[in-house]
């Protein structure tokens, strides 16, 4: 069985990597590997086949990429699982025959430890550029990356942003940063739009929310494009409540206030130990509200809110997330549990997913130089991935995935379920919902 699930897993990995290239670009073209030597006779071409004593050719240098998260610090849980997902998905990549284009060089993972500090997550991506590494992914936190993006630019290393979601780090005019998830814009619009759709699916009328947020730029940006969004649909927001999401170790007071103008939903956008302090905070004030409402929340959607807050069911998020459909998001998660004792989450899912984009783009270069691979990253279209959005990876001039959105997630029977939009339903969504009414 052990020898079956090794060789299932050698096809997923190679038929996701191989399903990338598909645009006909000249990037792909340009990969060809070489085949059997030729020699060209009064026009003719004619194949020389080498003899049985030629001396094989030594392998291939590993070819180095770096990966940034935080795995020390307050989100060191959120940072470690998404390194173990990266160390996954290399191995997985090396042990399907590595990079093809290249004599099927390894790839080799160098892992980084940002602390939570965007100036550590900065000397770190420049020491491992200086360390070799040809790409960087990484790296959780808004404003990490922003650090991070711009040392990138000025070496001309591509990063591709597996977690990190303010609109700004790709309003610098960069070109050689790609982002997988969703950015604030599409977290805040669609959070919107699907907080409409459920409440008028069900009869419902939402004109009042309060939103509490955490104050940097993350939080910020999300809570100012759902803002802008919302009132198209006649949704006010009433308060505004934004907090520090590494000092908060009580949010009862913010969330009196947030319940002050008698909001018709509490919404929250944070990190996971600051949404569960925010969780308790409501079931403990009993909120007479119609649902407590994640816009890229770090806790609602994770499978450890469900275990650690029991007063979880019926918490909406909407967020980025796997394809929960995908038979090979079952297989990848599985072996993950297995590996590494945890449930893989979506975070991590993304870190596992930046490295098939980057080693995608790095097979199509057929190049490790940098510059190349940038180019590579450019012309991507990923059609075989592993995400829960309704077209392939592809990049803008801007470096934006243009088929990356949120999906909404509802804590259903102590698991959490896609229910919106209808065509990635797991389940109906159940609107109103809190745990204690």
């Amino acid at each position: 069985m052990k020898r079956l699930s090794k060789i299932l897993m050698l096809t997923m990995v190679l038929g996701l990597i191989a399903s990338a290239c598909v645009s006909g670009t000249a990037d792909t073209t340009a990969t060809s590997t070489t085949q059997a030597a030729t020699t060209t006779t009064a026009g003719q071409a004619t194949t020389t086949t080498a003899a049985a004593t030629t001396t094989a050719p030594a392998p291939a240098e590993p070819i180095k990429i770096g990966a940034i998260h935080p795995l020390t610090g307050g989100l060191a849980g959120a940072g470690i699982k998404m390194d173990n997902a990266a160390k996954m998905a290399v191995a997985d990549i090396n042990d399907a025959g590595g990079i093809a284009s290249l004599g099927g060089a390894n790839l080799e993972l160098l892992s980084a430890d940002s602390t939570g500090a965007a100036e550590v997550g900065q000397s770190e991506a420049e020491r491992l550029i200086g360390e070799g590494a040809v790409g960087l992914i990484g790296a959780y936190q808004s404003a990490v990356t922003t650090n991070i993006a711009a040392i990138s630019e000025r070496d001309t290393v591509p990063l591709v942003i597996d977690v990190a979601v303010e609109d700004s780090i790709l309003q610098q005019g960069y070109k050689y940063t790609f982002r997988v998830q969703p950015n604030a814009t599409a977290m805040g619009k669609y959070g919107a739009e699907f907080l409409n759709d459920i409440a008028t699916a069900a009869g419902e009328t939402v004109t009042k929310v309060s939103y509490l947020h955490e104050e940097s730029g993350f939080g910020t940006s999300v809570f100012e494009a759902f803002k802008a969004a919302a009132a198209g649909y006649g949704i006010d927001v009433v308060a505004e409540i934004p907090y520090g999401a590494f000092t908060v170790t009580d949010l009862t007071t913010e969330m009196t206030q947030a319940a002050a103008p008698k909001p018709d939903v509490i919404v929250v956008t944070g990190y996971y130990n600051d949404g569960v302090l925010a969780a308790r905070a409501a079931q403990d004030l009993a909120l007479d509200v119609k649902a407590v409402y994640g816009v890229a929340d770090g806790a609602y959607d994770t499978p450890e809110f469900t275990s650690d807050f029991a007063g979880g069911e019926g918490f909406f998020d909407a967020n980025y997330h796997y394809n929960a459909a995908s038979a090979k998001v079952v297989e990848i998660r599985k072996r993950y549990e297995d590996q590494f004792g945890a449930q893989m989450d979506t975070a991590s899912m993304l870190a596992y997913q930046a490295v098939l984009v980057l080693a995608d783009a790095i097979n199509r270069a057929g190049s490790t130089d940098p510059t190349a691979i940038r180019d590579a990253l450019a012309q991507t279209n990923m059609t075989d991935h592993l995400m829960a959005y309704p077209g392939p990876i592809k990049f803008d001039s801007a470096g934006e995935n243009v088929s990356a959105q949120p999906v909404l997630m509802q804590v259903q029977g102590g698991t959490v379920l896609q229910v919106w939009p209808a065509e990635l339903q797991e389940s109906q969504p159940k609107f109103p919902a809190v745990s204690w009414k």
